[in-house]
């Protein structure tokens, strides 16, 4: 029976009035958020006590399904009388008129609301699996907040790091100054500014570079507390921007990148207000959120499904692990002692993480309680990630992104019952755009997760080529193929060239008997470059050679990124670097030396040289 067209009530009710059954939890959990959707265009009322107007109306009708009274007299029933209601909201007419035009809707509908209507105990177990006791559309007021000031600690936390490197790292006495890579940069991109977009095109001096870390971090201080986000977040996102283009041998990491992106969409959730949560919210953006939402998912897709097509089969027979906790550029010291596990439950560890990088993302779109589920999953991966080595605020940011999975049920119930369905908005034209633009790319990365060999297609790589100057659409894959050894670069300074000293960095492994030390959030970006350097990188060996002649100035600002320096009074006169194999020292080994590494020589990596050699 599609519906009741010949039955008719002889007092209409001045707006259309739907009556269920108020004994069934299914029905009510469900009609409460029919209620939210149709925002007072329906009534709604128990058939238990809102019948008694309609004796043209069975009572038994009423308790095997629901009943939609028309103002003009007309009661429909089951599926097409949810549809007719829920039609009433303007962005819900498509469901009404699906019902009445598209062939076979009408017959599936109420074939599957029979179904539950017959079976409610079970569909009442359902809801409460997939969504708790709350079906009602939740609203976001607290995970926006909770994501926005997250969000300004990474910038800060960025910032801050930067600034008490920048004049050593990219300063006029540091490894690879701004204005030598601004230089090039003009050299390049002259006609097409766009192509590098920074403030540093008007100025790389230290002052300019110093101003960068000093208004970026005042800006995410402001974001942080919850104070002009908007206009904080296009200075943090402009300032780190400005500092990528000149720092670019030191800022290519892809939390740099991540932190930038998540910056873009985080631009669309935030509210034009002066301070998150004074007084009333503005709503949250759908499409923000989406857009949040679709960040986190290829975040952790492309870091999963990465490992898994690169051909590195240290990740399908699950033995990563074996040599992740000590490979790794920074490890702390609960890598140390994670590295003595059994190798059962490294194998475990590295299947469950699989698990967590490529299954949970798709439950960020699943209902209520398996979407939360899967928020405290990734949040464990990253706390077992940030436990172990040290990625600077990479883990801090992927946090933020999952706090927008947790709706405001999960913080504050109460005020969430006043506020949900109430708290979202329909997108303007300046997110959709930003959808539109970035979507293909996004896509495609995901695609190319999947099939590594895939070819770009021409338009997506000019439409690519514009947006990766800004950092809005990129690709990630963390440790898509796992290092499998440990090269570790030692400089020594000598004044003869024959007593010779070594350089102790601050936090990459040197002396054998130092414990592997905590640094994030802050990131020490010399310290990564020689890991990578190591490793035999091409770029990063430019980073070592230009450290190598800064040695024999004694530069000071260079000479504060290290912990310490053999020549403190006058520089040396020549200086070379020798590469290592470094390994953790199992629980014997530790107990009986007292050391946590050990190592053996490996080869040369810079011949002695002398400022001679760099004034050629």
């Amino acid at each position: 029976m599609k519906g009741n067209a010949d039955l008719r009530v002889a007092n209409p009710p001045p707006t259309p009035l739907m009556l269920f059954d108020g004994d069934c939890h299914f029905c009510r959990g469900w009609i409460e958020r029919w209620k939210e959707i149709t925002a007072g265009r329906v009534g709604f009322a128990a058939y238990q006590e809102g019948l008694a107007p309609f004796p043209e109306i069975p009572a038994e009708e009423c308790a095997r399904a629901v009943q939609l009274v028309e103002t003009d007299g007309r009661v429909y029933r089951a599926a097409e009388a949810v549809f007719r209601s829920l039609g009433c909201a303007p962005e819900r007419a498509w469901l009404a008129r699906s019902y009445e035009r598209v062939p076979g809707f009408a017959a599936i509908t109420e074939t599957g609301y029979a179904f539950i209507a017959r079976h409610r105990a079970f569909a009442s177990g359902m809801t409460r699996l997939f969504w708790g006791e709350e079906v009602r559309r939740p609203s976001y007021f607290a995970a926006r907040r909770g994501f926005l000031k997250t969000l300004g600690l990474a910038f800060l936390f960025a910032f801050i790091s930067a600034w008490v490197q920048v004049d050593g790292l990219m300063g006029a006495h540091g490894v690879f100054p701004a204005t030598e890579m601004m230089a090039q940069v003009r050299q390049t991109f002259a006609a097409h500014p766009l192509a590098a977009p920074t403030i540093c095109w008007w100025s790389a001096s230290d002052t300019t570079l110093h101003a960068l870390c000093l208004v970026g971090t005042l800006a995410s201080a402001l974001l942080a507390l919850g104070l002009v986000p908007i206009p904080a977040l296009l200075v943090c996102f402009s300032c780190y921007l400005s500092l990528i283009t000149p720092g670019e041998l030191f800022f290519s990491y892809q939390w740099d990148i991540l932190l930038l992106e998540t910056g873009f969409v985080a631009l669309f959730l935030a509210p034009w207000q002066w301070r998150l949560g004074r007084g009333r919210d503005a709503p949250v953006s759908r499409l923000g959120l989406f857009l949040a939402k679709a960040l986190l998912f290829k975040l952790m897709f492309l870091s999963g499904v990465g490992k898994l097509t690169s051909g590195d089969p240290s990740w399908l027979n699950l033995a990563a692990l074996d040599y992740h906790y000590w490979t790794q550029p920074l490890p702390t010291v609960v890598a140390w002692f994670a590295d003595q596990h059994p190798e059962w439950l490294k194998h475990f560890c590295v299947g469950f993480g699989l698990f967590i990088e490529v299954v949970v993302p798709f439950f960020i779109w699943a209902p209520r309680r398996w979407r939360i589920g899967a928020a405290w999953l990734l949040i464990f991966l990253q706390l077992a990630i940030a436990l172990t080595g040290n990625y600077c605020f990479f883990n801090l940011l992927t946090i933020a992104l999952c706090l927008l999975l947790f709706d405001d049920f999960t913080w504050a119930p109460k005020r969430a019952r006043e506020t949900a369905g109430s708290s979202f908005r329909w997108s303007t034209p300046v997110p959709v755009a930003a959808l539109l633009v970035t979507l293909p790319v996004n896509l495609w990365w995901c695609y190319t997760a999947i099939a590594p060999e895939a070819e770009w297609p021409r338009p997506l790589v000019v439409l690519r080529g514009y947006l990766e100057p800004f950092r809005i659409a990129n690709g990630y894959g963390l440790f898509r193929v796992m290092t499998k050894e440990r090269p570790e670069i030692v400089f020594e300074g000598s004044a003869d060239a024959f007593d010779w000293r070594p350089y102790e960095f601050k936090w990459k492994p040197g002396e054998v008997a130092r414990a592997p030390q905590w640094n994030a959030p802050h990131q020490p970006r010399l310290d990564w470059s020689m890991w990578f350097a190591a490793l035999g990188s091409s770029r990063d060996a430019i980073v070592a050679q230009n450290f190598a002649a800064c040695l024999l100035r004694n530069e000071p600002a260079v000479l504060h990124l290290l912990a310490r320096n053999p020549f403190p009074n006058e520089p040396p006169h020549y200086v070379r670097a020798t590469v290592y194999e470094y390994r953790f020292t199992d629980a014997d080994e530790r107990k009986r030396t007292g050391a946590w590494w050990k190592r053996r020589l490996r080869r040369p990596y810079l011949p002695t040289l002398s400022l001679r050699d760099f004034q050629r």
